[in-house]
């Protein structure tokens, strides 16, 4: 079996020798470097299965480099590194597309727990759909269950693990009211705090995928309160 293949992309070289050598330990193909021109040469000879990517780095910071990857059909998940450790910065970087976010000085077996977690959220994401596929309609919209994908009148739309995980207990959850901590404890490998807000980030990163008008939701709706509710039947 191939290994799955990481690139570790950050400024420095002692954090990217030291995971680069304890997840080559743990069964991974990695590759690292140091800047994102470095990982623009990476990127075009081979997509990984996983970017570990640090914010801030000289030239291109990792903002702006999720951004551009996250624009880009196919794009692999991202777990972005940063000594900037308050919540508003998380938020940041999970707005712009990172599936997780490790604050700066971080403990190798952490950093492996949360890319085993983000690669089971992708794994399975693009098999062939069968004739016999399970699937979920609501509005133009199906989600295809089996095959792990969303498509908008038979055109796909691109999701991130993370929104594909969340899409899909909303689904099959529809019609109930959902609280943040019952979501934030169904999608695996995020740890949480009580005042803990990044789901409120995901759900908004989802309704741009979902809704016409994610100001004004129709499946989506937040419960005041309680959390969030799916109506696959959209508002009334």
């Amino acid at each position: 079996m191939e290994k799955e293949l990481v690139y570790v992309t950050d400024d420095d070289a002692g954090i990217r020798e030291l995971v680069a050598e304890y997840l080559a330990g743990q069964g991974y193909a990695v590759e690292t470097a140091a800047d994102a021109v470095a990982l623009e040469h990476l990127l075009a000879a081979k997509t990984p299965d996983l970017v570990v990517l640090d914010w801030m780095m000289p030239g291109e910071d990792g903002l702006s480099v999720a951004r551009r990857l996250r624009a880009q059909p196919g794009f692999p998940p991202i777990i972005m590194l940063s000594a900037k450790g308050e919540d508003i910065d998380r938020i940041i970087g999970l707005e712009v597309g990172a599936d997780d976010y490790l604050p700066k000085p971080f403990n190798p077996r952490e950093l492996l727990a949360r890319i085993r977690a983000v690669l089971r959220r992708g794994a399975g994401a693009t098999p062939p759909a069968t004739d016999g596929a399970r699937r979920v309609g609501f509005g133009p919209y199906s989600v295809n269950l089996d095959a792990r994908t969303l498509s908008r009148d038979g055109a796909e739309i691109a999701l991130t693990g993370g929104e594909y995980e969340l899409l899909e207990i909303f689904v099959t959850h529809a019609n109930r009211a959902l609280s943040r901590d019952w979501l934030m404890d169904q999608l695996r490998g995020f740890e949480r705090d009580p005042f803990d807000r990044s789901i409120d980030v995901r759900v908004n990163r989802l309704r741009k995928k979902i809704e016409d008008d994610p100001a004004n939701p129709a499946y989506i709706r937040t419960q005041r309160g309680q959390g969030y509710i799916f109506l696959p039947q959209g508002k009334g």
